[in-house]
């Protein structure tokens, strides 16, 4: 009977899996982006002027070591935050720290805070902003995620009731990099404290002078990258209740950059070409390639006005016309920078004796050296 029994369940066991058919191999998973987690610290007292002009035309630079960047073949996604300290206007009992932004990987927001950004005298707590900076950020819990903390001020980085030394082990202890930038000749920031915050948390001490006028060195391809990033804002479609201020801080950081200079035009141009250029909270050709949203879903009233009166059929197409335009002129942007970046390399050679440290300089060497050692290549 026993062996009956045991037939007759092997028999069944046999016809449901003649019923289901062959397994199906899942499709694998996408590979994930590798993330790059940025914090930076601004001193804005009175005597850093210089040092905001420096951070508000330099960010695109800053953010474009990124276009050569790859791990596992990918780019990477790109968070920044921002906080000021040093201003007189900031509460006192808060440390006079103001955290502007969370990591965001919204770029035009972070522009547009640096330049909203004006100095005000009072004083420099650096062991405190670190530490703040460390504990309320959203920082990522995995050792595959470059996490650093860029820090910038004069004043000794001893100053306030908070122990530098504590904020920057706890730091480390996260797997955040705290990279030190004394404002001022090397050796003064070595004897304040600055260089001794770096070397606890495993990152890099700097000193540059804030008040350096940068010069721009023009290329041939400058004019036609800053034509095609012009181009490129006309991709953009607006959609739901960010939509137009999205769309409107879009114009609005262009204008700053060409008020700033015409480099920071050209590199915010070739930044707005990469794919770490993500507008997804408010542009329906992000938000649909980055699966925030579903074309279907999103309500006519939320739709730009150019696709309310189209079926979905004329919806789709919209949107794929548009994405395939964007495609078109970032590849062209990205092929014109590898030669701005050929004529520039030769340039910067027939100066290879200026010592010249700025803000970028100092940032883009130390994330070259620390994000190779969490496996990124930089062409």
């Amino acid at each position: 009977m026993r062996r009956f029994v045991s037939l007759s369940l092997s028999c069944a066991a046999a016809a449901t899996l003649l019923c289901r058919g062959p397994a199906v191999a899942k499709e694998p998973e996408p590979p994930r982006r590798p993330v790059v987690q940025l914090a930076i610290l601004l001193d804005t007292s009175n005597s850093m002027d210089g040092l905001i002009a420096q951070a508000k035309t330099q960010l695109w630079t800053v953010v474009n070591e990124f276009v050569r960047a790859r791990k596992g073949g990918q780019t990477p996604s790109i968070q920044v935050a921002l906080f000021e300290y040093g201003k007189q206007s900031l509460p006192a009992n808060e440390g006079f720290i103001r955290q502007i932004l969370p990591l965001t990987d919204d770029l035009d927001r972070v522009s547009e805070e640096l330049f909203a950004l004006n100095t005000h005298g009072g004083e420099e707590y650096c062991g405190w902003v670190i530490r703040e900076a460390v504990k309320r950020l959203e920082w990522s819990g995995s050792s595959e995620v470059y996490k650093a903390i860029f820090i910038a001020g004069n004043e000794p980085f001893t100053q306030g009731s908070v122990d530098f030394h504590v904020s920057c082990r706890a730091a480390i202890e996260k797997g955040i990099l705290v990279n030190t930038i004394f404002c001022g000749p090397e050796s003064a920031g070595g004897l304040s404290g600055w260089k001794d915050g770096a070397v606890l948390a495993d990152g890099r001490y700097m000193s540059i002078d804030q008040n350096q006028k940068i010069v721009d060195v023009p290329a041939p391809q400058d004019k036609e990258i800053a034509t095609l990033g012009a181009a490129l804002n006309k991709t953009y479609l607006a959609y739901g209740r960010m939509g137009q201020a999205g769309l409107a801080r879009q114009s609005a950081q262009d204008a700053n950059a060409v008020a700033a200079s015409p480099s920071a035009l050209v590199s915010r141009s070739i930044s707005k070409g990469n794919a770490f250029y993500c507008n997804d909270a408010w542009d329906l050709v992000d938000a649909i390639n980055h699966g925030k949203c579903k074309l279907e879903d999103v309500k006519d009233e939320d739709l730009p006005p150019e696709l309310r009166k189209l079926d979905q059929a004329g919806r789709k197409a919209k949107v794929e016309e548009a994405t395939k335009e964007r495609e078109a002129i970032q590849a062209q942007i990205l092929a014109l920078s590898k030669d701005r970046d050929r004529y520039l390399a030769a340039e910067r050679k027939k100066q290879a004796g200026a010592t010249d440290q700025t803000l970028d300089q100092a940032i883009v060497k130390a994330i070259r050296d620390q994000a190779t050692q969490h496996r990124f290549t930089f062409e």
